[in-house]
């Protein structure tokens, strides 16, 4: 998600139609008040909008039109004569209807529950007994086809910024802007991405395929990133679903069932729609803060299925750089029993604050659904997803293409965006711009010239106590994202032990079809091994934890560490991966205040201070639901939220270069974030492990410490490094993100929207008498051999999110083994980042 929010800060940075009528104002009974949620139409159009809760309203039309409707139930209706095309800030007074004086509609305040009470909780009531039996759900298979457009726009044009200086020698972009039919605002299109799809699914067995025939972007065309991360920024969703995840939060459905407990209803209107008669429905919410929408839709009064339905996120929700949500659906009737959806319209507005005036980037997405086919039945195999499907001739199809197959034309604007963007791309410091973007996202500084990245800058710098200040550089090879291979090593110096440090390593695809790939690298590094129950299979990974600037404790028990390794991986099946490795690697002691120390009867003092071993692993990883971008040796996730198996068996073998040790090791780990509706999200993790054998301290499995002030998930923020040392362990990891659910309600906290966060972690080990007895040397700096066998270590702990939108603190506290030596029974630990 960091990353995304990265893409997206970008367009930030360096962030055409004429329409024949355009008119705003705002509505206002006879009391000055302002009147929420009134009709505005243009006479003898469907196009038409209604007004928010300030009464205020904007609308705009490609056609002319002279005559607008105003009306809303309980109000005489007006009409009124436009005399210009362009007519802003008008100011409508309604009448009270003089035979409804006493039974008008107030849309204020809380509604009733009831549907005794309440004729849209009655329907409402409808809606959730036959939403099974609207829609595709009522057929065993279908198919359509899709076109979507997602259009990215600077908006809030004015004339400071086109006479900025970030836009210096760019001035011809703004040759032509045009204004918002939802907000009212001018806009400059800078990205502009088409797509079309063939959708096949089958209900009985709960899958559905997505054939890409053809896709075409503007300004970005290269960066996959960025197209995979507008995807996932705007995922399908049904209507009909209690809860849609938008922006990685779940926004409660006004269809949703626990929607009368977050939503008032009012019935406003009823009227024809294509031959159909139909309710209006106003919702708005019953608290601020909440993910939550305001809107109207119109549903059947015989199918109670939704015909039309607009959903506007209210300003006050706990959503980070995105200023307004508007969402429109519309659902085309086909017969009497059977309404499809036909058009979706999403447009957001991302900014850095939710002022008025606040400049920020439209994400505008139309998708249009047509050619429905039911119950024409495909082999269940059909539906399986390949592990390489990237169909490049649908990435380069010709102008015919898309003329035959835009289900939608596009506007001025939108072509004149391709042409735009082709004539940016040309201007040296736009380039400029765009390569700091690029930087920020990847970490990677690029070097076309010499087809290699330098980086990544986040490493230059750190500090332990064994090297004292530290300074890393590195590099890769980069010919492209979807690279075949790749080559990337780093150089390292301390300044306290005087050495250098270095990496290497290398990655070969070799089938793409199978994801087949062989790795092989060596690095000699100073390494805090007591940091992961899992040892990391990349050769180059680093660890925060012998690199943190600041610790609560000492950070002295840190190793040397010389690694070799060769390994081949496969991925059979979509997201399940076979590897096995063979390493090679000795370990010992970084500092003169810890000790790797062993008994040994083969040593000329009885004791070793080194272990060399060999090993080799065999490990299964499989992600369901993962989507990957890119096709070539690294791919970047492109989504999240998915869940994370992993088992492996460690084989150490002394018949092999003169290794120490025989043993087997068993480790397995289960991650699983759970989305609980519209109560945040829980993420869960499961490890466990035995090592089976005698080792050394430097084999053993040591429960990871945190001694950093940053809040790492899957480690003890209370224990030290080498606290608890295992051969058997379990451990338990909980975290749930509240999402603002628990500060909404607190009301002199609910302005700051603050997100409430809650922790507990546990973990039982054992050691045996034997690895015990090996590993007691007598050394004054031997490490005390403790696991928490006596009963399960425990810590708990209380966080807030959101603090000025991009910090996160958390009060820790450890629950048992208080008498432990230097025990710490309350921490702080923090973390920065970028989240919606």
């Amino acid at each position: 998600m960091k990353k995304k929010l990265l893409v997206l800060l970008f367009f930030f940075g360096i962030s055409f139609a004429y329409a024949q009528t355009k008119v705003s104002g705002y509505v206002y009974d006879e009391f000055n008040e302002p009147v929420a949620f009134a009709n505005i139409l243009f006479k003898g159009s469907t196009e038409g909008t209604i007004s928010n809760e300030d009464g205020r309203f904007y609308l705009e039309s490609e056609n002319t039109w002279d005559i607008l409707i105003v009306s809303f139930l309980g109000y005489e209706r007006q009409e009124i004569k436009l005399e210009q095309k362009v007519n802003y800030d008008l100011k409508f007074i309604l009448k009270e209807e003089a035979g409804a004086l006493d039974a008008v509609l107030i849309v204020t305040g809380k509604q009733s529950k009831k549907a005794s009470e309440n004729p849209a909780i009655r329907i409402l009531k409808k809606i959730w007994e036959r939403k099974r039996k609207n829609g595709l759900q009522q057929f065993k298979q279908y198919e359509y086809d899709k076109y979507e457009k997602v259009e990215f726009d600077l908006n809030t044009i004015d004339s400071a910024l086109i006479k900025s200086k970030l836009f210096k020698g760019m001035e011809f972009v703004f040759e032509e802007v045009d204004t918002s039919s939802i907000t009212g605002k001018t806009y400059l299109p800078i990205f502009l991405n088409e797509a079309v799809s063939k959708v096949y699914g089958d209900n009985l067995i709960k899958k559905e395929k997505n054939d890409l025939k053809g896709n075409k972007n503007s300004g970005f065309s290269n960066n996959q990133m960025i197209i995979d991360f507008i995807d996932d920024l705007y995922a399908d969703f049904n209507i009909y679903d209690n809860y849609l995840k938008f922006f990685d939060k779940s926004f409660v459905s006004p269809l949703s069932r626990t929607g009368v407990q977050t939503y008032n209803y009012v019935l406003s209107d009823s009227a024809f729609i294509d031959n159909k008669w139909c309710y209006n429905i106003v919702y708005y919410p019953r608290r601020k803060n909440e993910l939550t929408f305001k809107g109207d839709f119109w549903v059947n009064d015989s199918t109670y299925a939704i015909k039309d339905i607009n959903l506007q996120a209210s300003k006050s929700a706990n959503i980070n750089w995105v200023k307004e949500i508007y969402i429109e659906q519309e659902f085309e009737v086909l017969n009497d029993t059977l309404f499809l959806i036909k058009r979706d319209y999403m447009l957001s507005d991302f900014a850095l604050n939710k002022k008025e005036k606040s400049r920020g980037v439209y994400g505008k997405r139309t998708t249009l659904y047509d050619n429905y086919v039911f119950d024409k039945p495909k082999d269940e195999a059909f539906y399986d997803v390949e592990v390489y499907n990237y169909n490049e001739d649908a990435y380069n199809r010709d102008d015919d293409f898309w003329v035959q197959n835009r289900m939608e034309s596009l506007n001025k604007d939108e072509k004149g965006v391709y042409k735009m963007l082709d004539t940016l791309k040309t201007v040296k410091k736009f380039k400029r711009l765009y390569n700091v973007g690029s930087i920020l996202a990847s970490g990677y500084i690029e070097v076309p010239s010499l087809n290699m990245d330098i980086g990544p800058i986040f490493s230059i710098f750190g500090f332990n106590e064994v090297e004292g200040t530290r300074i890393r550089a590195g590099g890769r090879t980069y010919f492209g994202p979807n690279d075949l291979w790749r080559v990337e090593g780093f150089l390292a110096y301390g300044f306290r032990d005087d050495k250098f440090k270095y990496g290497i390593s290398g990655k070969w695809l070799i089938d793409k079809k199978n994801r087949l790939i062989i790795s092989g690298g060596n690095r000699r590094d100073v390494e805090q091994i007591g940091a992961n129950l899992t040892a990391s299979t990349d050769v180059l990974g680093r660890n925060l934890a012998s690199s943190a600037v600041v610790n609560t404790s000492v950070n002295d028990k840190l190793t040397s560490v010389n690694i070799t390794t060769l390994g081949v991986e496969i991925e059979p099946s979509k997201n399940f991966v076979l590897r096995t490795s063979g390493t090679y690697r000795t370990l010992n002691s970084a500092s003169p205040t810890f000790s790797l120390d062993y008994n040994d009867p083969e040593s000329a003092t009885g004791i070793s201070s080194e272990v060399k071993q060999f090993e080799t692993a065999l490990s299964l990883s499989y992600f369901p639901n993962r989507k990957m971008t890119g096709y070539g040796v690294e791919r970047r996730t492109a989504n999240d939220g998915f869940a994370s198996l992993f088992a492996q068996v460690t084989r150490g073998d002394q018949a092999f270069f003169n290794s120490d040790f025989n043993y087997t090791k068993v480790q397995f780990s289960y991650i699983q974030p759970w989305q609980v509706g519209g109560f945040g999200r829980l993420t869960t993790t499961i490890e466990a492990g035995k090592t089976f054998g005698e080792v050394p301290l430097a084999l053993l499995s040591v429960v990871p410490g945190n001694q950093s002030y940053f809040s790492i998930y899957n480690t003890f923020p209370q224990l030290d490094f080498y606290e608890f040392i295992t051969d058997t362990y379990a451990s338990l990891h909980l975290e749930h993100n509240f999402n603002g659910r628990f500060f909404s309600r607190i009301p002199f906290l609910k302005q700051y929207n603050l997100r409430a966060i809650i922790g507990i972690r546990g973990v039982w080990g054992d050691l045996s008498a034997d690895n015990i007895a090996l590993n007691s040397t007598g050394n004054p700096v031997e490490t005390p051999l403790i696991a928490p066998n006596d009963q399960m270590y425990y810590e708990y702990s209380v966080g807030v999110g959101n603090i000025f939108k991009i910090l996160r603190i958390d009060f820790n506290f450890r629950g048992n083994y208080l008498d432990t030596p230097d025990a710490r029974p309350f921490g702080v630990t923090g973390s920065f980042g970028f989240s919606f």
